[in-house]
């Protein structure tokens, strides 16, 4: 339903369904309760191109979150997103809203549908399935960008890491260590990013000539909880490795190793995803993938901000690179890095006598067109 559509049902033109919209009192009660009674009927949301007919901005834009509010407040990732969002809102006069729409709440799209003091929205999750909000807001002409690319709308904006790429990269890592028996705890395969990492860690196996294990492939979620469930149930089939598709899972999953009495990197390998705080505080620190997440809130920011005010052309589609951090919990000797990958790779390198949790103390990164690495 379009402003159009619904001035053509009122039987009036279309600044005046925008000046009932936004209030103005200009126009007569009659026509006021007509267009009002269609807004109703028909369910139309009001888009910041309709308030802005008259002059009207919210000046806000607002993140989705299709997760509840523990799940949210407990998941480093929205911290650091949020952290990157209200730097470029701060910096452009612009409000923040944050909406958490637990997606087994049956009332959660009414709710959506009935948010009108925003002139955007920051979709925080790319939902592969069942995903009301890309649809909705296309339809209405509802500026949004999307963190993460979604496989079947590929004409909406979107800011985006390459998680296919990244986590092959994570993978090969352990190959060129010897590992063969690699196991992964998938992200949430109802997330873009969960079925990206997946494709990414059977695309390296595959390159690698090894043949995957389906029991070797257990889907995770968002939590440590989940981390900590998935790694059991892997336990049994002795993965030599093991590529968790996020550092909250992997904190999870070092603690389920921990109770079978087995040790990271002795007797498991452990590759993460994210490097977020907890990653450089496990022991042994954790060799992990890093995203820019404040990066991606801020480009989603940007990018919102430009398309509300037309300076943008749409779709706008970024994506950020990633850098495998190599750390301790695969045992990786400096000597043993081979840069040929597309991602650029940073090495920790482990001085002896100091903690296995702080290994940056003498750092250097390398790009994948330098044949060797030399500290110096």
């Amino acid at each position: 339903m379009t402003l159009e559509e619904v001035a053509k049902l009122a039987g009036t033109s279309r600044s005046t369904v925008s000046r009932v919209i936004n209030d103005d009192p200009k126009v007569s009660d009659e026509v006021r309760t007509r267009v009002k009674r269609i807004i109703a009927d028909t369910g139309y949301r009001p888009n910041a191109s309709a308030r802005n007919l008259a002059g009207k901005s919210t000046q806000v834009i607002s993140l989705l979150v299709p997760r509840s509010p523990v799940e949210t407040f407990n998941d480093p990732f929205y911290s650091l997103l949020l952290k990157g969002l209200s730097s470029v809102c701060n910096d452009r006069d612009y409000g923040l809203m944050l909406l958490m729409l637990d997606k087994s709440d049956p009332h959660m799209q009414h709710r959506l549908l009935n948010t009108h003091n925003t002139d955007g929205f920051i979709l925080g999750l790319s939902l592969v399935n069942n995903n009301p909000f890309i649809p909705y807001l296309t339809e209405r002409n509802i500026p949004f960008v999307s963190i993460g690319r979604h496989p079947y709308y590929t004409r909406i904006n979107y800011v985006d890491v390459d998680n296919i790429g990244a986590a092959a990269e994570a993978v090969h890592h352990m190959i060129k260590l010897g590992l063969r028996r690699i196991a992964t705890i998938t992200f949430s395969l109802q997330v873009t990013a969960g079925a990206d990492r997946r494709e990414g860690y059977l695309r390296a196996l595959t390159e690698a000539g090894i043949t995957p294990d389906p029991e070797l492939i257990v889907e995770g979620g968002f939590s440590s909880l989940q981390g900590y469930e998935a790694m059991r149930r892997l336990l049994p089939f002795r993965p030599e490795g093991v590529f968790v598709a996020s550092d909250t899972m992997a904190v999870g999953a070092y603690r389920a190793i921990y109770e079978a009495g087995l040790r990271v990197p002795d007797d498991i390998s452990v590759v993460g995803f994210d490097d977020n705080e907890q990653a450089s505080h496990l022991v042994p620190a954790l060799t992990t993938v890093r995203q820019p997440i404040a990066e991606l809130g801020a480009v989603a920011a940007e990018i919102l901000l430009d398309v509300i005010s037309e300076e943008a052309s749409q779709p706008v589609q970024q994506v950020l690179p990633c850098a495998l951090v190599v750390r301790r919990s695969c045992g990786t000797p400096v000597s043993n890095i081979q840069m040929d990958g597309k991602s650029r790779v940073e090495v920790g390198v482990y001085l002896p006598g100091q903690l296995d949790t702080d290994l940056t103390l003498a750092f250097f990164s390398a790009s994948h067109n330098e044949k060797c690495c030399r500290l110096i």
